[in-house]
């Protein structure tokens, strides 16, 4: 079972990240096609931590992926993670560095 929504537009993406005002977001960006990020998926994907859980398909959804790196002033990478609260990234990791350990260790204050 899915523990997250998938991001497909532009307005929906704007929609989380004024929601993360709120409430802490945890947003992933997987590519399709990669093998690291099939391994980022699995411990995303495993991940239990009751909250607002969010993927965007990098590849599939490229406007929202762009639109996300520009909102948050990272560069993109994927996979990539970002802990997002009131509109900002407070946290973010890429390729191998996202595991479920460390998933846990960063919302465990939350």
């Amino acid at each position: 079972m899915e523990n997250y929504t998938e991001l497909t537009s532009v307005d929906q993406w704007k929609k989380v990240l004024e929601r993360s005002s709120e409430k802490p977001v945890l947003v992933f960006k997987h590519s399709t096609t990669c093998p690291v990020s099939a391994h980022a998926y699995g411990e995303f994907s495993s991940f239990e931590k009751q909250m607002d859980r969010y993927l965007v398909k990098v590849i599939e959804q490229r406007s929202v992926s762009n639109e996300i790196a520009i909102d948050l002033g990272i560069q993109h990478q994927s996979p990539q993670t970002f802990l997002i609260a009131n509109g900002e990234a407070v946290w973010n990791a890429s390729h191998w560095k996202i595991t479920k350990k460390t998933l846990d260790k960063v919302t465990a204050t939350l």
